[in-house]
């Protein structure tokens, strides 16, 4: 028998008491104990934050975004020995794939969000705040690692995914993160925490494991801590009301169960495509993981009109899923994650049949391949059929955590956003219909009570992620019932880690502080062309100021030949009475394009391509016989790990160099008169920010 192991503060070590007995779901043997015994949470807790936490912060967005990819790669080496030990949780090998390879997918997918952050230990956010009339004083918002500890409290029912999609986050955001799974499921946890430990691929202390009882961690906390809860919403909220979390105001971020739901749209009708991805998307989510996911649909809203058909369509369906032991060929629903969960189950079930009627399934009347259902935590799919479920609302409050679900009829779409609604906030929803009229009303009638919705139909079913799949780039959560919080979101995720601080001063001690241009920031001149010098000589602030260049009639005759573009403000002098235009105006990206003619360096150098243009904006018209200059400025370096290949095949470093290109207007004062223009020489006429790809000075 194991007795597993928990990880804190750099050691392995077992609980000091026999503790919590495991099972294997599928035979009912016990496997091992988990106790905790003797840890110290609160050692725990300031090893995290005085190890750990300075180790990650040290690091760069980039530097940590690539220590996630290699732990994925790492994980992703080991994935068959996960299977082996996750048969023993009662999945199947699908059921797994999502737990075990779709967790270490959340990690390389915020290996990749490393790219949106800065080549710094710290972030910005959001666009700059003008707070007086010269712009010599502005506003702007940092955003650094809270200096605390991500405490993870998990459920049972992803035991991998659970982990792996929270701590990608915390990571990437620069904080070390302890996690409690759940003790029933933990044994698979603890398999691949020792896989990360043993990699040595993170920084010590960044990651601690609880696998026995962690009651008390709490006792624990300050305010510079995130605690993160999935599971009940009864055990959520009594967490989330700690005296200490309330006392620190410390994060809190509750990922509740909740009756989620899928509604047919009465539109469909059994000859249509929609109607086969209704069924089919429906029976996976009561089949899958045997219905213990916080995202499984638990109510069918369907049409009056159609509840038959849609009664003897899944009936069917669910009588050609074969329940077992996980290994056997066939097998597609396995056990729940033990008797424990099993009782629970039919323990509401129970109360449920109090105000409804079970259509298909039977408790005692199933097969089990490969297995002794009386040994193992197995069951049938259950459906309900509640045919006045405005009246009968157990259903709306009463969740059954594993493989039941019930029907319920409406009249209108109307009527479908209100039962939907009455599940009193869900992290999902979703929607099957061809009618966009119909997705429309329901998306913007629900979404208030839901934390996604998804809107399928014929052309994006087969690519599509499926109702119960949280996806790392969107947020995981929802209102009301589901616990009100949000998880991964892409960089929302990794915001909750950080603390956003406003910080005030002059555009070039923000500049300084921040390492990123602002405009109206002193400019740093050098002799060198900013084109002829590497990435790693580049200074934030360095800047170009180019000679001029005036713009003539024949410019934008031949502008307009030359690209198309002829549109009359350009072309037609007598079609401007009423426009903003004194007399036809030169194209703006005539204007652009001869900007990087004036800051170009045309030899062969270290920058090797332009690849973009951002945030570009027209502001003041140029006529023919004005003047433009360029203040041409290093806005941003950015690492980039991927080298180009040249074409002799050898590979080059390089990094990412955005410039602001802010054009001017530098007419000389009777060309201003003539043309009665307003504003100062040197107004900006045209500003956008371009990419480059510059290489680094060493190669090796």
């Amino acid at each position: 028998m194991n007795t597993l192991n928990n990880y804190a503060c750099g050691q392995w070590f077992a609980g000091s008491e026999k503790g919590q007995d495991l099972f294997n779901a599928i035979t009912g043997e016990v496997i091992g104990t988990a106790s905790s015994k003797g840890v110290d949470f609160a050692k725990m807790c300031e090893y995290a934050r005085s190890v750990g936490g300075p180790k990650l912060r040290k690091l760069t967005f980039q530097q940590r975004g690539l220590m996630l990819k290699a732990l994925a790669m790492h994980l992703l080496s080991k994935k068959e020995d996960f299977y082996k030990v996750s048969w023993a949780t009662g999945a199947t090998r699908i059921d797994s794939w999502v737990d075990i390879e779709g967790g270490i997918g959340n990690l390389f997918t915020y290996a990749s969000l490393r790219k949106q952050f800065p080549n710094e230990t710290y972030c910005y956010d959001g666009d700059v705040s003008r707070l007086s009339k010269n712009n010599t004083f502005i506003g702007h918002h940092i955003c650094v690692p809270k200096e605390g500890v991500a405490i993870h409290i998990n459920a049972f029912n992803f035991p991998v995914w659970g982990m792996l999609e929270k701590v990608a986050v915390n990571w990437l955001a620069g904080v070390p993160a302890i996690v409690k799974p759940a003790t029933i499921t933990s044994f698979l946890t603890e398999a691949v925490v020792k896989e990360i430990i043993a990699s040595k691929i993170l920084p010590e202390g960044a990651l601690q494991l609880i696998c026995g009882s962690a009651s008390g961690i709490l006792d624990h906390v300050q305010n510079q801590d995130v605690v993160t809860f999935t599971g009940s919403a009864v055990t959520g909220k009594m967490l989330k009301s700690h005296p200490r979390i309330i006392e620190e105001s410390v994060p809190f971020n509750l990922e509740a169960d909740s009756l989620n739901c899928c509604v047919l749209g009465t539109d469909v009708t059994p000859s249509m495509p929609e109607f086969d991805i209704f069924i089919k998307e429906v029976a996976r989510e009561i089949t899958t993981k045997a219905g213990q996911k916080c995202t499984a649909i638990r109510r069918i809203i369907v049409p009056e009109n159609m509840v038959e058909d849609v009664q003897i369509a899944l009936g069917k369906r669910l009588m050609q899923t074969v329940i077992g032991d996980p290994n056997v060929e066939g097998v597609r629903m396995g056990s729940l994650a033990g008797l424990s969960q099993l009782q629970e189950v039919k323990e509401k079930v129970e109360l449920l049949t109090k105000s409804q009627k079970i259509i298909i399934g039977d408790f005692e009347k199933f097969e089990v391949k490969g297995a002794d259902k009386h040994k193992g935590a197995f069951m049938p799919p259950i459906i309900f059929l509640n045919e006045n479920p405005f009246k009968n609302t157990d259903c709306h409050n009463i969740e059954a955590f594993g493989p039941v679900s019930t029907i319920m009829p409406y009249k209108t779409i109307d009527e479908a956003i209100q039962l939907s609604k009455m599940g009193k906030g869900s992290l999902v929803s979703s929607i099957i219909t061809a009618d966009d009229k119909i997705a429309r009303m329901y998306v913007i009638g629900a979404a208030c009570m839901h934390g996604r919705i998804l809107v399928l139909n014929a052309e994006c079913a087969k690519e599509s992620t499926g109702h119960g799949s949280p996806m790392p780039m969107l947020v995981h959560g929802g209102p009301g019932r589901a616990g009100g919080g949000e998880e991964m979101g892409g960089k929302r995720g990794v915001f909750h880690y950080l603390q956003r601080t406003a910080i005030q001063g002059t555009p070039t001690t923000i500049t300084n502080i921040l390492n990123s241009y602002q405009y109206g920031s002193k400019y740093i001149k050098k002799e060198v062309h900013p084109f002829r010098q590497f990435f790693e000589d580049l200074e934030v602030g360095e800047t170009l100021i180019t000679p001029n260049y005036t713009v003539t009639e024949k410019d934008i005759l031949n502008f307009a030949e030359l690209s198309g573009d002829k549109f009359y403000a350009h072309m037609d002098a007598a079609s401007l009475e009423g426009t903003i235009f004194k007399r036809t105006v030169a194209h703006g990206y005539f204007i652009l394009s001869r900007a990087a003619g004036l800051f170009v360096d045309p030899p062969k150098g270290p920058v090797l391509l332009n690849y973009g243009i951002d945030e570009c904006r027209f502001t003041k018209p140029i006529y023919p016989g004005m003047t433009i200059g360029v203040r041409f400025t290093c806005k941003e370096k950015l690492e980039n790990d991927k080298p180009l290949t040249a074409a002799n095949g050898q590979e080059v470093k390089v990094g990412i160099v955005k410039w602001v290109v802010d054009i001017y207007d530098d007419s000389a004062q009777e060309v201003r008169d003539k043309l009665k223009l307003e504003g100062a020489t040197g107004d900006t006429v045209g500003i956008a920010t371009i990419l480059t790809m510059v290489q680094k000075k060493e190669q090796s």
